[in-house]
């Protein structure tokens, strides 16, 4: 009887208790977050007479390079950095499915088995105690904590998903620029070998007319000096070409050792026809600015759980089977084998703790306000990068025209001042100022077609390698992040 009043008793209490604590819920979460971030209608360096044309995912092809394309696709299956990536993709996968696993109740078996005996002046007595429950048992999210960090969980799910296509996109790029390098400094090997050759066919010109006492022995020393200087930089660029090769190598995943590629020249590569379109796309198209966004709505949902956390925390408990005894109870047992049944539900509210949920709801806190400065620097920093490879493909377009006139005007004086020099009508010192204007004026050059290839890799990745938010399955909602949303 008394059993049976406290049962009609509880229920009543218990739905009174989560009536008077229901009214706090709204009050327990973080507001909602709201990003603004300004953005210029158009970028100044875009030019406005070509169509907008956003780099493709496999943007690297648009160079016509077969052999390029084939390191890219081998850095891709065994750059060392790229396949660390790829594991800490696998560690935040496997991070979200345990926070989601706190949304749900967790069930288990047990079975025991316990053997009393005993033995007094009243006599002896043993018995078997054993029971084969199934348990379950169910916290009630009302302050939406589980969700809150399951939610975080699947936003630092997808940063280190964009994270790990920032990689990507960073060693296609560096194969790039790294190769085009290589290749470079094999072109400038070849002016600068072809340029010693020319010194060293002048010199053997002015010793002969020193000979025959047609030039002064200063002619013979400044021509030997210009010889030397050429020579000097020969070894300097090998060693350049060997230090790229191996970087190569290394964005490859695989030894220095006999590594080499094909290439001798940049003749014959194109350079990809990439136009970006407005500001605003651009955000969408950045990997990194997407892990930005995601980092930082996962701080607010652990803002919400943080705040949740001070909160009470309910939770349903229930076990049933077979027992014997079938109740065993301090004040009524009931003997014997049977079906057995436990129901609980418990509240916990922390009453002193020093300020610990407090300090850890602060911390979150400050960490949300952190990674929103670091959201907003992301998206400078790629209006940055865009109009810094657009402000260079402007410049080196410009400036075509005179690289190419000064080079064929610096080999036609030294051709006209060589060729007057050994017919007797020049001086030698027009000779050698037109010989040191033609050497660097084919390596400057060289240097340009370099500087035009790698500006369109610049400008690839700068908007993105063709990546795009869709990518990682979602663009996070960062203007309104509630508890109850899914990620």
């Amino acid at each position: 009887m008394r059993s049976a009043y406290r049962e009609r008793l509880r229920l009543p209490c218990l739905g009174l208790a989560l009536a008077s604590i229901l009214p706090l819920l709204a009050a327990c979460r973080a507001p909602p977050l709201r990003v603004e971030v300004p953005t210029p209608a158009e970028l100044e360096w875009a030019r406005r007479d070509v169509a907008v044309a956003w780099p493709a995912r496999d943007w690297f092809r648009g160079f016509g390079s077969e052999e390029l394309d084939a390191l890219i696709d081998r850095a891709l299956e065994a750059n060392l950095d790229l396949q660390a990536a790829a594991e800490r993709v696998v560690e935040a996968d496997a991070r979200a499915r345990q926070a989601h696993a706190a949304i749900l109740p967790s069930v288990g078996v047990a079975g025991s088995d316990n053997y009393l005996a005993g033995h007094s002046a009243n006599g002896s007595y043993h018995e078997t105690d054993w029971s084969a429950l199934l348990s379950a048992s169910y916290e009630i999210d009302f302050w939406g904590k589980n969700r809150a960090k399951a939610n975080a969980a699947g936003f630092e799910r997808l940063a280190t998903r964009a994270d790990h296509d920032t990689v990507m996109l960073t060693t296609e790029g560096g194969v790039a620029d790294t190769y085009l390098q290589v290749v470079s400094l094999r072109e400038r090997l070849v002016t600068a070998r072809a340029n010693v050759d020319s010194a060293r066919q002048l010199l053997a010109i002015v010793q002969s007319r020193f000979k025959a006492g047609y030039a002064a022995p200063v002619d013979v020393a400044n021509q030997s000096g210009a010889l030397a200087t050429l020579a000097t930089t020969l070894p300097q660029l090998e060693q350049s070409e060997t230090q790229s090769l191996t970087a190569l190598a290394l964005l490859l995943g695989q030894p220095p050792e006999h590594f080499d590629v094909r290439a001798q020249s940049l003749e014959g590569l194109r350079e990809p026809a990439v136009a970006p379109g407005l500001p605003a796309e651009l955000l969408r198209r950045r990997p990194d600015v997407a892990r930005a966004e995601a980092s930082l709505a996962a701080a607010h949902a652990d803002l919400q759980a943080a705040r949740a956390a001070l909160y009470p925390s309910i939770t349903l408990t229930a076990a049933g089977g077979v027992a014997n005894p079938a109740v065993n109870a301090a004040v009524n047992a009931l003997a014997g084998a049977g079906p057995t049944l436990n129901l609980g539900a418990a509240l916990a509210q922390v009453v002193f703790d020093g300020g610990r949920l407090r300090a850890q709801r602060d911390e979150a806190a400050g960490h949300e306000h952190e990674l929103l400065v670091g959201y907003r620097s992301s998206v400078l920093a790629a209006l940055v990068d865009v109009e810094n490879a657009l402000s260079a493909i402007a410049r080196l377009d410009a400036a075509q025209a005179d690289q190419q006139q000064l080079l064929a005007q610096s080999e036609r004086a030294y051709e006209g001042a060589r060729l007057r020099y050994e017919k007797g009508y020049g001086d030698f010192l027009s000779v050698l100022e037109a010989q040191r204007a033609v050497f660097t004026a084919r390596d400057q050059f060289a240097q340009y077609r370099l500087a035009r290839l790698q500006a369109r890799v610049s400008l690839c990745k700068a908007l993105g390698g063709g990546w795009q938010v869709s990518d990682i399955d979602a663009r996070s909602a960062l203007t309104a992040t509630e508890p109850g949303q899914q990620p």
